[in-house]
This record gives C-alpha cells, sequence and structure tokens, in this order.
C-alpha cells in the first residue's frame, strides 16, 4: 500500500494540476462505500488470516479507479497483484506493473471521451472525403436515397470541421469513363452489381485522402444515415491521435457436440480459447468479436486479429482480403498443424486452416513442418517406458525441442519486441517468402529460431525414450536458422481479382432474388493501398489458455510474454507504442539465458571447487591462528 499510494501521489505531481488523487477506506465511510458499489461495482476482497488463536476472515479494499469524464477503469486485486507459488512453503506476492496499469488505464478513460468535435481537432492535415459515387438514374433506388443521406451528413460534418474536411464527388462513367480506369489502377475498385443475375452496375466507393494516405470508407448493412457516420468516423479517427483504437478478433468456434460424451457425461472438449488474449487486449483497445461468416469485418475495426483458424470458407477469407484491400492490418496466428493436450497426452494433427492459399497469392508460405531447436525451455511432458511386455506411462521435465526459446538475435525487429527480452514459441512453422511476389513489399522478420534448429513433418511430439534416452528427440536434416514470425507491409493485390465476390452466392437463391429488402450490393476490391500490412505468427497454439498455463507452470506463475508480444505487435501496427517501454517491468517470469548441459556441469563443479578452496582457506587460518596462540601461550609460561 505505502508504494501504490507514492506511486499515484507521483502521478499527480507529474500532472501538474490536470490529476487529482484521493485516498479513500470505503469502510470508514458508508456513503462512499455505496457509491463504489452501485456506480464502479467496487466490492470488497476477503482475505482468509490466521494465528494461534484464531481463523477469520478480513474484508478489505484494495482497488484504483481512474476517471475522465463519463469514462472510467477499475483496477483491482487481480489486475495489480501477480503470486508465484513454487510449494506451500514458497509463495511470493509482489505488484505485478502498477505504472504500466496505471499509465494504460489513463489512456483508455482519456481516448474513450473524445467526441466528434475532438475528432477535427485532432487531425494534423485535411482530410479529403471522395465519393466515387454513379448518378441517381444508374443506383439501385435503395442506393440513391442512401445517396442522397450521404451528401446531407458530409454538409453538417464540413461546417463543424473548420476547413479539415473536404468533399469530393464524382460520377465514375463521367466524362467518357476515364476515371473508372484511373480509380480501378489505383484502388482496385470495380463496377459493383446488385446480385449475380443483375445484370445493371454501377459505383458507390468512398475514400478518405490526407497526405498520401488513403482508406476506404465501408458500406455497412443496414445502409442507413447512422451507419454512414459511424463508417466515416471510424475512418476519420485512424488519420487522428487520441482515440481509442478497434481490434477484431476471429478465433475458431467450439467443436459441434459429441453423443458419446454426452451419453458418458463426460465434459466437452471446448477446442483452443483464447480469453487470456482478449482480455489483455481489451485493456487497451476496444474489442470485438468478428465472425467474418457474413463476409466483412465488423465496423470500426482498426486491426484484424485471426485466431489459429480452421477450414475457413471463401466468405471468410473474401472478409480478411477486402478488409486488407482497404488498407487494413491483418494478424494471423497459423501454422498448419494442430496441438491437442488431454490427460492421455500430446497429439499432433494436420490442420487445414483454409488461408493457406491466400498467404501464397500473397507470396507467404507457412511450410508443412514443424521447427524443433536445441534451443529450448523446459516443459514437463508425458512419456511412456516400457520394461519388457510393460508400459510405464510418466511425467518428465525435459527440453523440449518444440517449445523455441526465442531471445537476443532471435528478436529481429527491435521496435516491435521492446521490453521483451524472452518468448518461448510453441508448436511453430517456418515461413518463407517469394521474393519476385514481395520484390515491392517490405518484409520484416520479427521472430527466428537459433541456428541449430532443425524441422520435421512428423506428428508424433512426445519424445522417444527408447530411441533417444537422453533428451527423446534427435537433430535430423540440415539445422539453421527458421522464420517463425513476420510482417509484410506494402501494395497487395486482392486473391479474388476477376473473381466472382463469394457474397454473390447469398444472391443466388429465387427466395431472395427477387427480394428488395434483401439486396447485396457487392464488389470486389482489386488492389490494397500501400499501408496494408500481414502479420504472421507461424503458430496455432501459442497465444491459446491452455498453452499459456503449461507455460506458466513450469515457473510457478503467469506467463505473460507472449501476451506482451501480441499487445507489442497491436501498438507497433496502429503507431500507437506509448505503453512499449514499461509493459515488462514484472517481478517475474524472468527467465535465465539458456546454458549448454557441459557448461551447466562446468559451473556446478566450479561451485563445488569454489567451496572446498573456501574450507581449505578457512581452516588454514584457524589452524595458523592456533599455532599463534600455542606459541603466545608457551612465551608467557616461560
Amino acid at each position: 500500500v505505502p508504494r501504490m499510494r507514492d506511486l499515484i501521489l507521483e502521478y499527480e505531481m507529474s500532472g501538474k494540476g490536470k490529476v487529482n488523487a484521493e485516498f479513500i477506506d470505503p469502510l470508514e465511510n458508508p456513503s462512499l462505500e455505496q457509491e463504489a458499489g452501485e456506480k464502479y461495482g467496487i466490492r470488497p476482497v476477503p482475505f482468509q488470516i490466521a494465528d494461534k488463536y484464531q481463523n477469520a476472515l478480513v474484508n478489505s479494499y484494495f482497488n484504483i479507479l481512474i476517471q475522465y469524464g463519463d469514462q472510467y477503469e477499475v483496477l483491482g486485486f487481480d489486475d495489480l497483484i501477480e503470486v508465484k507459488f513454487q510449494n506451500e512453503a514458497d509463495l511470493e506476492v509482489e505488484l505485478r506493473n502498477p505504472e504500466y496499469d496505471i499509465t494504460r488505464s489513463i489512456r483508455k478513460v482519456l481516448y474513450g471521451f473524445q467526441s466528434l468535435d475532438d475528432l477535427f481537432a485532432s487531425l494534423v492535415n485535411p482530410v479529403v472525403f471522395r465519393g466515387y459515387i454513379s448518378s441517381d438514374s444508374d443506383l439501385p433506388s435503395s442506393l440513391a436515397v442512401l445517396k442522397k443521406e450521404l451528401m446531407s451528413l458530409l454538409q453538417d460534418m464540413e461546417k463543424s470541421s473548420e476547413g479539415k474536411l473536404k468533399i469530393q464527388i464524382e460520377d465514375p462513367r463521367a466524362a467518357g469513363g476515364t476515371l473508372a480506369q484511373s480509380i480501378s489502377d489505383q484502388y482496385g475498385f470495380r463496377p459493383m452489381r446488385a446480385g449475380f443475375f443483375s445484370a445493371k452496375t454501377f459505383y458507390f466507393y468512398m475514400v478518405l485522402e490526407s497526405k498520401g494516405q488513403n482508406i476506404q470508407v465501408p458500406l455497412l448493412q443496414p445502409m442507413n444515415k447512422e451507419n454512414l457516420r459511424k463508417s466515416i468516423e471510424a475512418a476519420l479517427k485512424r488519420f487522428s491521435t487520441g482515440f481509442l483504437k478497434t481490434v477484431s478478433i476471429y478465433t475458431p468456434p467450439p467443436p459441434p457436440p459429441n453423443p458419446y460424451y454426452q451419453q458418458m457425461r463426460m465434459p466437452m472438449p471446448q477446442g483452443r480459447k483464447f480469453d487470456s488474449l482478449k482480455s489483455i487486449l481489451s485493456e487497451n483497445y476496444k474489442t470485438k468479436t468478428a465472425d467474418l461468416g457474413q463476409g466483412f469485418v465488423p465496423d470500426e475495426t482498426d486491426l484484424l486479429i485471426v485466431a489459429s483458424p480452421s477450414k475457413l470458407e471463401d466468405k471468410q477469407v473474401f472478409a480478411i482480403d477486402q478488409f486488407l484491400m482497404k488498407g487494413g492490418t491483418v494478424v494471423l496466428f497459423t501454422s498448419t498443424f494442430s496441438v491437442t493436450m488431454s490427460q492421455n497426452g500430446l497429439k499432433a494433427a494436420k490442420e487445414n486452416s483454409g488461408i493457406g492459399p491466400w498467404l501464397v497469392h500473397h507470396g507467404i508460405t507457412v511450410k508443412d513442418t514443424m521447427v524443433l531447436d536445441t534451443q529450448n525451455t523446459n516443459f514437463p511432458v508425458p512419456a511412456e517406458r516400457r520394461i519388457g511386455m510393460f508400459v510405464v506411462r510418466e511425467l518428465k521435465m525435459i527440453e523440449y525441442p518444440y517449445f523455441i526459446d526465442i531471445r537476443d538475435s532471435g528478436f529481429q525487429d527491435k521496435s516491435l519486441t521492446a521490453g521483451i527480452q524472452q518468448v518461448t514459441f510453441q508448436w511453430a512453422s517456418p515461413i518463407v517468402f517469394d521474393q519476385t511476389k514481395n520484390k515491392n513489399r517490405t518484409i520484416t522478420p520479427i521472430l527466428k529460431s537459433s541456428e541449430h534448429a532443425w524441422t520435421s513433418d512428423s506428428t508424433l511430439i512426445v519424445p522417444n525414450f527408447n530411441a533417444q534416452k537422453e533428451s527423446g528427440f534427435k537433430p535430423s536434416g540440415e539445422q539453421k536458422a527458421h522464420i517463425l514470425a513476420a510482417a509484410v507491409e506494402g501494395a497487395f493485390e486482392s486473391f479474388f481479382k476477376d473473381k466472382k465476390s463469394p457474397l454473390l452466392d447469398k444472391a443466388e437463391s429465387s427466395e431472395e432474388k427477387d427480394s428488395d429488402d434483401k439486396e447485396v450490393f457487392t464488389g470486389v476490391i482489386d488492389k490494397s493501398p500501400a499501408s496494408a500490412r500481414i502479420i504472421v505468427f507461424a503458430s496455432n497454439d501459442f497465444l491459446a489458455d491452455q498453452t499459456l498455463r503449461l507455460s506458466g507452470s513450469t515457473g510457478g506463475t503467469q506467463y505473460l510474454q507472449s501476451l506482451q508480444l501480441a499487445e507489442n505487435a497491436v501498438d507497433w501496427s496502429l503507431q500507437d507504442r506509448g505503453l512499449l517501454s514499461i509493459r515488462s517491468r514484472g517481478h517475474f517470469s524472468r527467465t535465465l539465458k539458456p546454458i549448454k548441459k557441459t557448461m551447466r556441469m562446468v559451473l556446478e563443479y566450479l561451485n563445488y571447487g569454489l567451496a572446498l578452496v573456501g574450507l581449505f582457506i578457512v581452516f588454514g587460518v584457524y589452524r595458523f591462528l592456533l599455532n599463534k596462540r600455542k606459541l603466545y601461550l608457551k612465551k608467557i609460561t616461560a
């Protein structure tokens, strides 16, 4: 408590009148305790205390409330405290990283309070709204009405922008269609149609442009004035600072019900869950769930995360593709293998993500192998030991080569990995790039294995101690460094260029074809601006909840480095890097640098040797003093 109090007072002094700090004990003020509970959801935490006289429960408050306007954040005991548990007699409790927790909360409430007027005030450079919209006679009736609502909305926004928003509306087919060809070459905009059976085509594209940066304004469903406002404001926020960004996250759906588990009354397998990832990103950003099944990414999305994709359908790939074509950033956690963990041990299987051909189209290939590395971390692995016809199953803490220990030279981009000293990258695949397709793009490697790594296409990921008694794994093939994560930035060409939009499949049914209230307006954007970015982490599992728990179990505390890396990637992509330097200042989870077994033995024997030398020195000093004392006594008696 004294440390927290001193830190909060430092914020007040640094704020120079803009930060007010108050310290309140709700137990001494019932009215404030009621307000804390009803308005902010702050409740006391029960702590069990025990001494030689009694066992009791003490209800205590340990909360920090950060408030700005109508926005607030509450930090509780679970947010501020980190516990390291080794055994019943070895329990350490520390403040986790209060400077980071308070700073990111201040930023979140500040950004969340901004209004539209603040949006225009925060724009450094003027923004031009370019509407490439057909004439009313070429538009479907519903879009002709929407065009009028758009013009009304833009006029209102232009008045309140104080000259920072300029409007240009043009018909691409006017003047012989030269503009249509120009926007096709520059943006990849192709004519839209109302359905697969409709012969009538038109244009209804919106773009915001500022200082060479272009961002497309999506046409949201349902199409009305309010959704137009949301879409334009979301695009404007990408040119400004001081606003809370939105991160949409796709995670695999749970597996379908299994009658066998229901009949045996066994708990159903939940599949991969990414609750920790969602929770930690929600601390600094608005987060939304992205289903992608409708063929589009949620509105207001600034960055899209696709975690562990499996058998993605065309509409889902189309949603990812078109978000990239609009200049967005797509972060992928994907591999060609998936790992399941159960009471029966570890099992690996080939995984059809559905995103592989899309990545290959963009010159990025996740190889159909897994990387093993001699520089790795320990992991309790289930192993079988055969004694004659009898098989013994046991857990062994071994150096597990599938848990790649990345540090120092393994971090290829120091800005993205700022503040992170070590990351364990589990069950990863190597990434290779087609240099021809990427010749005009920037490739930024992020993570790389050591030079002693090798690859395997085997799904047997448990050690074989009968064949390899020491480690259970034997290096095979060429040993070299492999890229495990990388970012590619530049102009991309759509995977669906010259193809029918998957969204038109919806309009092919006769039930929807003749229905006016279910019109489907879609086109394919062929080309992205240079600001588009793909970030690939070649592992399905390294951010899954179960994997994080396993990694933390070996150290007796939460394993946060993988989550910090994901946060850094999001901050780096959204140009929001203020928290990178203080995010990793935790008390625990600081893994020592790896050393080889021979060096460990040398250090161990050296330790024993130094102890023996110390004993001999002590014994020699003792003998010297004893002899000196005997000579002194003889001299006295003589």
